[in-house]
Protein backbone atom coordinates (compact mmCIF):
# COMPACT_ATOMS: atom_id res chain seq x y z
CA UNK A 1 0.00 0.00 0.00
CA UNK A 2 1.46 3.29 -0.65
CA UNK A 3 1.61 6.12 1.60
CA UNK A 4 -0.90 8.28 0.18
CA UNK A 5 -3.16 5.39 0.08
CA UNK A 6 -2.18 4.65 3.97
CA UNK A 7 -3.08 8.02 5.51
CA UNK A 8 -6.45 8.54 3.35
CA UNK A 9 -7.53 5.15 4.81
CA UNK A 10 -6.33 5.77 8.83
CA UNK A 11 -8.48 9.33 7.99
CA UNK A 12 -11.39 7.14 6.55
CA UNK A 13 -10.79 5.13 10.11
CA UNK A 14 -10.70 7.77 12.47
CA UNK A 15 -13.51 9.52 10.96
CA UNK A 16 -15.85 6.19 11.91
CA UNK A 17 -14.72 5.82 14.98
CA UNK A 18 -15.34 9.80 15.47
CA UNK A 19 -18.76 8.97 14.24
CA UNK A 20 -19.46 5.66 16.14
CA UNK A 21 -18.32 7.62 19.57
CA UNK A 22 -20.80 10.26 18.52
CA UNK A 23 -23.70 7.77 17.68
CA UNK A 24 -23.28 5.64 20.67
CA UNK A 25 -21.81 7.87 23.86
CA UNK A 26 -25.08 10.15 23.89
CA UNK A 27 -27.07 6.10 23.88
CA UNK A 28 -25.08 4.87 26.85
CA UNK A 29 -25.82 8.62 28.93
CA UNK A 30 -29.55 8.38 28.36
CA UNK A 31 -29.83 4.40 29.42
CA UNK A 32 -29.81 4.36 33.74
CA UNK A 33 -28.95 1.36 35.17
CA UNK A 34 -32.05 0.33 37.51
CA UNK A 35 -32.90 2.08 40.71
CA UNK A 36 -31.64 0.46 44.06
CA UNK A 37 -33.40 1.25 46.77
CA UNK A 38 -32.51 3.32 49.63
CA UNK A 39 -32.27 1.59 52.29
CA UNK A 40 -30.41 2.91 55.75
CA UNK A 41 -29.32 0.41 57.83
CA UNK A 42 -28.28 1.25 61.40
CA UNK A 43 -27.06 -0.94 64.68
CA UNK A 44 -29.11 0.74 67.13
CA UNK A 45 -27.81 -1.66 70.31
CA UNK A 46 -25.93 -5.37 70.10
CA UNK A 47 -28.78 -7.33 68.85
CA UNK A 48 -30.74 -4.90 67.05
CA UNK A 49 -30.36 -3.17 64.04
CA UNK A 50 -33.10 -0.91 62.24
CA UNK A 51 -33.59 -0.60 58.80
CA UNK A 52 -35.34 2.35 57.11
CA UNK A 53 -36.85 3.81 53.71
CA UNK A 54 -37.03 7.40 54.39
CA UNK A 55 -39.20 9.60 51.47
CA UNK A 56 -40.14 13.62 51.50
CA UNK A 57 -43.66 13.50 50.24
CA UNK A 58 -45.90 16.23 49.39
CA UNK A 59 -49.71 16.02 50.32
CA UNK A 60 -52.75 17.21 48.32
CA UNK A 61 -52.71 20.79 49.97
CA UNK A 62 -48.39 20.93 48.83
CA UNK A 63 -47.70 20.66 52.88
CA UNK A 64 -44.58 18.18 52.63
CA UNK A 65 -43.94 15.05 55.12
CA UNK A 66 -41.46 12.84 56.30
CA UNK A 67 -42.41 9.74 55.38
CA UNK A 68 -40.64 6.47 57.06
CA UNK A 69 -41.25 2.94 56.63
CA UNK A 70 -38.98 1.06 59.11
CA UNK A 71 -38.59 -2.41 59.87
CA UNK A 72 -36.80 -2.98 63.75
CA UNK A 73 -34.80 -6.47 64.22
CA UNK A 74 -34.12 -7.88 67.82
CA UNK A 75 -33.02 -11.37 68.58
CA UNK A 76 -35.41 -13.53 69.01
CA UNK A 77 -38.01 -11.26 68.54
CA UNK A 78 -40.69 -11.23 65.65
CA UNK A 79 -39.99 -7.49 63.30
CA UNK A 80 -43.01 -5.62 62.39
CA UNK A 81 -42.93 -2.96 59.87
CA UNK A 82 -43.96 0.25 60.71
CA UNK A 83 -44.92 3.79 58.78
CA UNK A 84 -43.57 6.96 60.58
CA UNK A 85 -45.14 10.01 59.19
CA UNK A 86 -44.13 13.60 60.50
CA UNK A 87 -45.55 16.95 59.82
CA UNK A 88 -44.66 20.26 60.26
CA UNK A 89 -45.07 21.15 64.39
CA UNK A 90 -47.67 23.50 65.15
CA UNK A 91 -49.55 22.91 61.68
CA UNK A 92 -50.27 19.10 62.33
CA UNK A 93 -51.83 17.49 64.84
CA UNK A 94 -52.79 13.68 64.42
CA UNK A 95 -55.70 12.46 66.11
CA UNK A 96 -55.05 8.98 68.62
CA UNK A 97 -56.25 6.62 68.77
CA UNK A 98 -57.32 6.49 65.47
CA UNK A 99 -56.06 4.49 61.98
CA UNK A 100 -54.42 5.15 59.12
CA UNK A 101 -56.58 4.52 56.04
CA UNK A 102 -55.33 3.53 52.80
CA UNK A 103 -56.82 3.00 49.21
CA UNK A 104 -54.49 1.38 46.91
CA UNK A 105 -55.06 2.14 42.55
CA UNK A 106 -57.62 -0.97 42.57
CA UNK A 107 -59.76 0.43 44.89
CA UNK A 108 -58.94 -2.12 47.48
CA UNK A 109 -59.13 0.12 51.19
CA UNK A 110 -57.43 -1.01 53.97
CA UNK A 111 -56.32 0.38 57.43
CA UNK A 112 -53.74 -0.03 60.25
CA UNK A 113 -53.70 0.36 63.41
CA UNK A 114 -52.45 3.46 65.39
CA UNK A 115 -49.29 2.28 67.30
CA UNK A 116 -49.53 5.82 69.40
CA UNK A 117 -52.75 4.87 70.76
CA UNK A 118 -51.79 5.32 74.35
CA UNK A 119 -48.92 8.22 73.65
CA UNK A 120 -47.32 10.09 70.79
CA UNK A 121 -43.82 11.62 71.16
CA UNK A 122 -45.37 14.70 69.65
CA UNK A 123 -48.78 15.90 68.41
CA UNK A 124 -47.48 16.02 64.78
CA UNK A 125 -46.07 12.60 64.74
CA UNK A 126 -48.47 9.13 63.45
CA UNK A 127 -47.17 5.26 63.66
CA UNK A 128 -48.98 2.77 62.22
CA UNK A 129 -48.52 -0.93 61.71
CA UNK A 130 -47.84 -2.09 58.11
CA UNK A 131 -46.90 -5.33 58.54
CA UNK A 132 -49.40 -7.50 56.89
CA UNK A 133 -50.66 -4.61 54.62
CA UNK A 134 -47.86 -4.49 52.76
CA UNK A 135 -48.53 -7.62 51.64
CA UNK A 136 -51.32 -7.43 49.55
CA UNK A 137 -50.51 -3.87 48.36
CA UNK A 138 -49.94 -4.70 44.40
CA UNK A 139 -46.59 -2.93 43.96
CA UNK A 140 -47.78 -2.12 40.29
CA UNK A 141 -50.10 0.73 41.19
CA UNK A 142 -50.13 3.74 43.75
CA UNK A 143 -51.29 4.31 47.51
CA UNK A 144 -53.33 6.82 48.67
CA UNK A 145 -52.81 7.26 52.51
CA UNK A 146 -56.07 9.35 54.55
CA UNK A 147 -54.20 10.77 57.47
CA UNK A 148 -56.48 11.17 60.41
CA UNK A 149 -55.55 14.88 61.39
CA UNK A 150 -57.47 17.64 62.79
CA UNK A 151 -59.20 20.51 61.53
CA UNK A 152 -58.54 19.15 57.69
CA UNK A 153 -58.58 15.91 55.23
CA UNK A 154 -54.92 15.01 54.14
CA UNK A 155 -53.94 12.97 51.66
CA UNK A 156 -50.64 11.53 50.69
CA UNK A 157 -50.10 9.42 47.37
CA UNK A 158 -47.32 6.66 47.60
CA UNK A 159 -45.51 6.19 44.13
CA UNK A 160 -45.42 2.69 42.81
CA UNK A 161 -41.84 3.14 43.22
CA UNK A 162 -42.13 3.40 47.44
CA UNK A 163 -43.98 0.56 47.18
CA UNK A 164 -41.76 -1.08 45.74
CA UNK A 165 -39.13 -0.58 47.89
CA UNK A 166 -41.18 -0.86 50.87
CA UNK A 167 -41.75 -4.33 49.84
CA UNK A 168 -38.52 -5.11 50.03
CA UNK A 169 -37.71 -3.80 52.87
CA UNK A 170 -40.45 -5.77 54.42
CA UNK A 171 -39.47 -9.14 52.39
CA UNK A 172 -35.80 -9.04 52.01
CA UNK A 173 -33.99 -7.49 56.07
Amino acid sequence: MSAPNFYRARRWLIAVLVALLFVLLPSTLLISPPASALIRQQQEAPGQTLYQSRHSLRDTSGKTWQVILFKRIKVGELANVQLRLVGFPNQTVFQHPAPLNLKDSSGNRLSASDVFADKAPAPNVGQYELTDILESVSASGSLELSLPVENRETRISIPSVIILEWQYLAREY
